[in-house]
């Protein structure tokens, strides 16, 4: 992959960002940077990135593929009420578990993704609160 100014921009506030962003925010967040970026020069370089490996892409998580910039072995817990997503880590039991199927698979298991949908603990207190 050849080097990008926009690519590298779009990466680092991927890095800098601990929401899982969208395209959409992501955009949002880099176009009073650069005002000549596109929206579609922003899903271009996403997809380049998640296809290369060097970002995740999470599918449909929460209504929109949302991106991830962490590689390493880790679940994503989505809140039903507000969207967010979340990193989990796997517990260690399941993390040899997945390493062990992804030896044994009877195919070249590339990519596993463990998702969570429920509802988050501020949802949760929030919920509680305005039911009192």
């Amino acid at each position: 992959m050849r080097y990008s100014r926009q690519r590298e921009m779009i990466l680092n506030a991927l890095k800098n960002n601990p929401v899982h962003p969208t395209a959409d925010y992501l955009y949002g967040l880099l176009r009073p940077k650069m005002p000549a970026l596109s929206l579609g020069t922003v899903y271009r370089n996403l997809n380049m990135l998640a296809e290369s490996g060097a970002i995740k892409r999470l599918r449909g998580a929460g209504g929109k593929d949302r991106f991830d910039h962490n590689n390493f072995d880790h679940c994503h817990v989505i809140c039903k009420n507000c969207g967010r997503v979340r990193d989990i880590m796997l517990p260690p039991a399941l993390a040899r578990g997945l390493a062990k199927f992804k030896a044994d698979a009877p195919v070249s298991a590339q990519e596993c993704e463990i998702l969570l949908h429920g509802i988050c603990r501020d949802c949760k207190k929030k919920i509680k609160e305005t039911k009192k």
